[in-house]
């Protein structure tokens, strides 16, 4: 891999070591080339290497074993199930019931519930007037403690009433049971799915680089007369994650 100023050398090498990971040119148990090698086909010293190297170990992609060598680890990938129509009255898939299926303990932790200004392109996706400030719900998501999702929801203030409809935490179809109660229930739903750089937020959460991708999900929920009533927008680290759609035909 030819490296590229004025990106940090060991960065580079990180990044070119994830993507074999991925590519699966190292599988799982694999043992990555010794660090003298890294120094000699990358043309860095072994400091720089090491660095390299405890890049991916924080991202939890390998293991170091002192004297003996890094070793891949077996990460399993968590498959987001969407199926169309949607069972019962949710969204279509759950984040819990999704770990649990791929054999990882759930948790989450709801970190900001309050009404703000929303960022100009949620505002735009919420079709709202100038002015109207947001509730937003930003939660983050672990499997086996591990980081793997993060999502913020954004529903207008007019909609979601007052800031204590996001109490207690739960997942979207208890927050939609809710909403429903004020008059406002979803009917339909909507995704949008690109492939994209982390944010500084992101990678710092999801402990990889800001050069790796996430899988940015979009989901709206609208009412019956086609108004917005919830944006999420939900970020996954690329690797670790599988998405896949089910829908029946109609007859």
């Amino acid at each position: 891999m030819p490296l590229q100023h004025p990106r940090s050398r060991y960065r580079q090498v990180a990044d070119d070591l994830r993507e074999a990971i991925v590519r699966g040119t190292y599988g799982p148990g694999a043992a990555l080339p010794s660090q003298p090698e890294l120094a000699r086909k990358y043309g860095l010293n072994q400091t720089s290497i090491s660095r390299a190297i405890g890049i991916l170990e924080s991202e939890g992609l390998i293991r170091t074993e002192r004297g003996v060598g890094s070793f891949v680890l077996d990460i399993p990938t968590v498959k987001r199930v969407r199926r169309i129509p949607a069972r019962g009255n949710g969204s279509g898939s759950s984040f819990a019931e999704g770990m649990r299926k791929a054999g990882l303990a759930p948790r989450t932790e709801l970190k900001q519930a309050e009404a703000v200004e929303p960022p100009p392109d949620v505002a735009t996706r919420l079709d709202l007037p100038e002015g109207e400030l947001t509730l937003i719900r930003k939660r983050h998501m672990f499997a086996d403690e591990r980081p793997v999702q993060l999502a913020a929801s954004y529903i207008p203030m007019s909609v979601a009433g007052e800031v204590d409809i996001a109490f207690p935490d739960t997942g979207p179809t208890g927050l939609y049971e809710r909403l429903a109660e004020r008059g406002h229930r979803v009917v339909r739903f909507a995704e949008e799915i690109e492939s994209r750089r982390a944010s500084p937020e992101e990678a710092d959460f999801l402990r990889i680089s800001t050069a790796q991708h996430v899988l940015e999900v979009v989901r709206f929920a609208f009412d019956r007369t086609g108004r917005p009533l919830e944006v999420v927008i939900n970020a996954f680290p690329s690797q670790l994650w599988k998405l896949t759609y089910e829908w029946t035909v109609e007859e």
